[in-house]
């Protein structure tokens, strides 16, 4: 997990910034996602190429990652950051009402590069069991 420095200001607000070469691939796209009801989940679904980098703007946001290895769960508070993999499935559950997950993506859309089903997906040897 990656969390972003706050840099305050005596004028008020304060200030996050993302140094891409903390990040483990070059973004090609970036999306957000707000206006989730608290407790309502997003996701569900893996990248066979696409990596992303997670990042809560806002809010707090948890973040099951299903791998081949094992199941990874972070609580994202806003500043932190985690990286999902390809192969990875996922999942989030905004918990606040009030979320804002920033997504930097290693790949433009397309839709062929989805996976939806975690059962079929671990049939098939890409996931761990749950």
């Amino acid at each position: 997990m990656l969390s972003l420095p706050e840099h305050k200001n005596e004028k008020g607000g304060s200030l996050r910034f993302v140094d891409f070469k903390n990040v483990p691939f070059e973004p090609k796209r970036f999306f957000w996602v707000q206006g989730v009801p608290a407790g309502h989940r997003r996701g569900g679904h893996g990248h066979y190429k696409d990596r992303q980098q997670l990042f809560c703007i806002k809010g707090e946001i948890l973040v099951n990652l299903y791998s081949n290895k094992d199941l990874t769960s972070y609580t994202l508070k806003a500043g932190d950051s985690c990286f999902m993999d390809n192969l990875v499935w996922s999942e989030q559950t905004y918990l606040t009402g009030d979320d804002i997950l920033l997504v930097l993506c290693s790949d433009q859309f397309d839709k062929d590069d989805y996976f939806y089903d975690k059962q079929e997906a671990h049939n098939e040897g890409i996931l761990y069991s749950s």
